[in-house]
């Protein structure tokens, strides 16, 4: 009996991008505070790359930025993990960095909320359990 093999066409997120008034500042506020490397650079667009490989492009930014809550319609956050929440958080913290509240857990899971240089919402996440199936 033949198996058919069913060709997987969609990967995978391969980055994100951010629009930013200052791209090089933001790019670099992530070098500097979250370990990112600048990776590749064209006219006034920065990519960052994290430890792990995830990617996020950093363009240039055309108008107001508009008002954003938590749950108003669009992208929210950004969630960066870390093996060693503890340190993780006091090194943003000796680093300057202000927190949206403080770190508490949720299902097993460590995080906090804060903003990066152009108020970008990010937070920190230790999980219990990888939510990846290919991690976990």
């Amino acid at each position: 009996m033949m198996t058919a093999t069913i060709r997987v066409m969609f990967k995978g997120i391969e980055h994100f991008a951010i629009a930013s008034p200052n791209p090089q500042r933001l790019a670099e506020w992530y070098v500097h505070n979250l370990e990112f490397e600048i990776t590749f650079t064209y006219a006034a667009n920065y990519f960052i790359e994290a430890a792990d490989g995830g990617l996020i492009e950093i363009i240039p930014a055309d108008g107001e930025r508009p008002e954003a809550g938590m749950r108003t319609p669009g992208m929210r956050h950004i969630a960066i993990s870390v093996d060693d929440f503890d340190e993780a958080h006091a090194r943003l913290r000796t680093q300057g960095v202000t927190f949206a509240g403080e770190p508490y857990a949720n299902e097993g899971n460590r995080l906090v909320f804060f903003h990066d240089a152009d108020g970008n919402l990010v937070h920190l996440i230790q999980r219990q359990k990888p939510l990846h199936k290919a991690r976990a």
